[in-house]
C-alpha cells in the first residue's frame, strides 16, 4: 500500500468534502443553517469526530508497536549473528569455511534488505542460503563434548535466525490497514469536514484553514503507513546493528 498515494487520496477526499459543504451552504435556505440546525449537526459530527479520533489513535498505537517490534527484531538478529559466529569459532578451525560463508550470507542479506543502490527495492523474502548453512553444520563431526555443545547451539540458533527472517517477510506481506476500515475512516473524516464547510463563512482564510487541517490528517495517515513499512521510506530502520555484527564477525 503506497503511503504517498493513500495519504493523497485522504487529503483530496476530505478537503473536497469541506469545499462541498461550503457549496451546499450557498444553496440552502437560511433556516437550514440556523442555530437549531447547527446545534444538531455539531452533536452528530462531534460523535463522528470522537470515533475518528479513537480509530486514528488505535492505528497510530498499532503502527508504533509494529515499528518498534521490527527494530527489536533487527537488534535480536544482530545479537544472534554474533553469537553464532562465536560458537563456530569455539568449535574450532574446522568451521573456518562455514564462518566465511556465514559472513557472506549476512552481507548478502544486508544488501538485500538495505540495497546499496537507490534504484533497487528492498527484498525481505529470505533465500535458501540459510538452510544450506544449517545443512553444513549438521555435517560436522564433533570430537569432544565442547564441540557437541557448540554444534547443537549454533544449529538451533541458525534455525531461529531463519525463522526471524521469515517472520519479518510474512509481516511485511500483510495489509497494514484493512481497506474497509480505511474507507470508513475517510467517510467519517469527510463528513466532519463537510460540516465544517457547511457552517463556516466562505472566505479564503477558512478555505486555507480547512486545507491545512486536511493536510494534517492525511499526514497522520502517511506516518501510520510509513511505520508499517519499517524497511523502506522515510522512517526506514537503520542497518547499524547488522553492520556492527558484521564488524564483530571473524574476530
Amino acid at each position: 500500500m503506497n503511503s504517498i498515494v493513500v495519504s493523497s487520496i485522504v487529503f483530496v477526499s476530505i478537503f473536497a468534502a469541506a469545499l462541498l459543504g461550503i457549496a451546499i451552504r450557498r444553496a440552502l435556505p437560511e433556516e437550514h443553517v440556523g442555530s437549531d440546525a447547527k446545534d444538531v449537526v455539531r452533536l452528530a459530527t462531534g460523535l463522528i469526530a470522537t470515533m475518528s479520533a479513537l480509530v486514528l489513535g488505535m492505528l497510530v498505537s498499532s503502527a508504533k508497536s509494529h515499528y518498534d517490534a521490527s527494530k527489536n527484531e533487527v537488534a535480536e538478529m544482530s545479537l544472534e549473528i554474533v553469537a553464532i559466529d562465536r560458537l563456530l569459532a569455539k568449535y574450532g578451525p574446522e568451521t573456518g569455511e562455514i564462518r566465511a560463508e556465514f559472513q557472506q550470507l549476512v552481507e548478502f542479506s544486508l544488501d538485500r534488505i538495505w540495497p546499496s543502490e537507490a534504484s533497487r527495492h528492498t527484498e525481505l523474502r529470505p533465500g535458501d542460503h540459510g538452510q544450506i548453512l544449517a545443512d553444513k553444520l549438521l555435517l560436522l563431526e564433533p570430537k569432544n563434548d565442547t564441540q557437541v555443545a557448540a554444534k547443537t547451539q549454533a544449529t538451533s540458533m541458525v534455525i531461529a535466525l531463519q525463522k526471524s527472517q521469515w517472520l519479518l517477510f510474512l509481516k511485511s506481506e500483510q495489509r497494514p490497514i484493512p481497506i474497509p476500515l480505511l474507507v470508513v475512516l475517510i467517510l467519517w473524516l469527510a463528513a466532519n469536514f463537510a460540516s465544517f464547510g457547511l457552517f463556516a463563512p466562505p472566505n479564503y482564510t477558512v478555505v486555507a484553514t480547512l486545507a491545512l487541517s486536511a493536510l494534517a490528517v492525511s499526514s497522520a495517515i502517511f506516518i501510520i503507513l510509513e511505520m508499517y513499512s519499517p524497511f523502506s521510506g522515510i522512517l526506514g530502520i537503520s542497518p547499524a546493528p547488522i553492520l556492527e555484527a558484521l564488524r564483530q564477525m571473524g574476530r
